[in-house]
């Protein structure tokens, strides 16, 4: 682990050369199948113009990147969920003993996509939610498969969506995927925000999240929209 942050702290001085890595930049692993599964039976009603979700997967750069695609989403920010609000900075969610996961906040407007359609974008395509506290090259509890639900609504949503996809063996092996209790979402810095459109060639986005998007536009093309949501965009 030592080691792998001092590459890290190494890789994070580059900036000046275009490359900023958090997740694993020298383990550049494979880019992970997608799934087809089912919509789920029970989906969330509300009446409300906009919610919010916040989905951990492993590095945040291509769960953003993903969402950032899905119709409906007003917005999909990197960040931090799990632990205490003074460790949320990318230093010491990196050692995997503050709590945190890697997340990504989603807000979306529940008219145009229910919180049901993204948990199945999120199941099926976004990561691979049988991995435990670990995703594709990256290994650590900040990386870990969990849902931090904001309502009780949501909690049952999720919590029969998992049992519906064990109980049909959608995938080889039971789902992985924790859902907690939110107790507080913080953005990641910067350079983490709109990573994958603003570093297409990037050997990792390239390799582990780039198929992650195209499989988005395969697998549901009534949900994809090529004009990414982007963090920066009114900056």
């Amino acid at each position: 682990m030592k080691i792998l942050l001092t590459w890290r702290r190494t890789l994070l001085g580059l900036a000046a050369a275009g490359i900023i890595s958090q997740c694993s930049a020298f383990s550049l692993g494979g880019a992970e199948e997608a799934v087809i599964i089912p919509p789920p039976t029970l989906d969330e009603i509300t009446q409300a113009r906009s919610e919010t979700a916040i989905f951990a997967g492993g590095c945040f750069w291509g769960v953003q990147g993903v969402f950032q695609h899905v119709k409906g989403v007003k917005s999909a920010v990197s960040g931090y969920a799990g632990g205490a609000a003074d460790t949320a900075q990318y230093e010491r969610v990196s050692g995997g003993d503050t709590g945190h996961a890697e997340s990504v906040e989603v807000t979306f407007d529940p008219n145009q996509v229910s919180y049901g359609s993204l948990l199945q974008i999120y199941f099926s395509v976004a990561h691979n939610p049988t991995e435990l506290n670990r995703q594709g090259p990256d290994s650590g509890t900040q990386y870990r498969s969990a849902i931090f639900t904001k309502s009780a609504e949501q909690q049952r949503v999720a919590q029969a969506y998992i049992t519906q996809l064990d109980a049909a063996r959608s995938f080889d092996k039971p789902i992985a995927t924790q859902l907690e209790t939110f107790n507080g979402f913080y953005p990641a810095e910067e350079e983490h925000q709109d990573f994958l459109t603003e570093h297409p060639t990037y050997p990792y986005i390239v390799i582990n999240d780039l198929p992650k998007v195209a499989q988005l536009k395969q697998l549901y093309p009534d949900r994809y929209q090529d004009q990414p949501v982007l963090v920066k965009a009114d900056r």
